[in-house]
């Protein structure tokens, strides 16, 4: 078999096709050999050259929708906004985009996949936490932030947002998540950052009974 000179296409077809697979069968429900079926010629081998595994494959997939609407790149163009305003804006913008929520929602429960639980905790480790590090950073210096504790809590946004609020890996009621989300609330307030305003409030609650339900 002739080596394949452009790697990066057939990358992008895989996850192109997983991606629609996940939303219509659900991703517990799709196999590899669902995702070959649909890739017109090309062999578990070939996915196995780029992807281990299912798992795998989500975790790329996820980074992937992530970084192609990048709430944290659209808000730094956005000059008329402190650093507070800009982490706000990120979290709208971030449950606006509904495909990568209905993603989101197939990986439940991710108790059952270690895998994609130890992916998201990579993710927010590497990616997202240094990009909030950033923000509260720049909140520090224009003074809509007063905080000591910047590196510590932008991973603790993380942290508890992405998987102590997931009722994927913290089973709960949508009464329980928003108390566990008016915590991280309180505990932001009393740091420094009182980023949920009413506003975002509502938004985060209405976002937890869609998830729940």
């Amino acid at each position: 078999m002739a080596r394949n000179k452009y790697p990066e296409i057939t990358v992008e077809k895989i996850l192109e096709v997983s991606q629609r697979l996940f939303m219509e069968k659900g991703y517990d429900n799709t196999t590899i050999q669902d995702i070959v079926n649909e890739l017109g010629g090309l062999t578990k081998g070939a996915i196995y050259h780029h992807f281990k595994s299912k798992e795998e494959i989500m975790d790329a997939l996820g980074e992937k929708m992530f970084f192609d609407n990048n709430p944290f790149t659209l808000v730094k163009k956005r000059n008329g906004l402190n650093g507070l305003e800009k982490m706000r804006e990120v979290i709208k913008i971030n449950y606006e985009d509904v495909e990568r929520t209905e993603l989101s929602k197939q990986t439940l429960p991710v108790l059952k996949n270690p895998r994609i639980l130890a992916g998201m905790i990579d993710t927010d480790r590497r990616l997202i936490s240094p990009l909030w590090l950033e923000l509260i950073e720049e909140g520090q210096g224009d003074g809509s932030i007063k905080t000591d504790y910047a590196k510590e809590l932008s991973e603790l946004i993380s942290l508890l947002s992405d998987l102590w609020l997931s009722p994927s890996v913290y089973p709960a009621s949508a009464t329980e998540i928003e108390n566990k989300f008016n915590c991280l609330s309180a505990i932001l307030d009393t740091m420094g950052i009182p980023l949920f305003d009413n506003e975002l409030t509502e938004l985060v609650k209405r976002h937890i009974r869609e998830i729940v339900e």
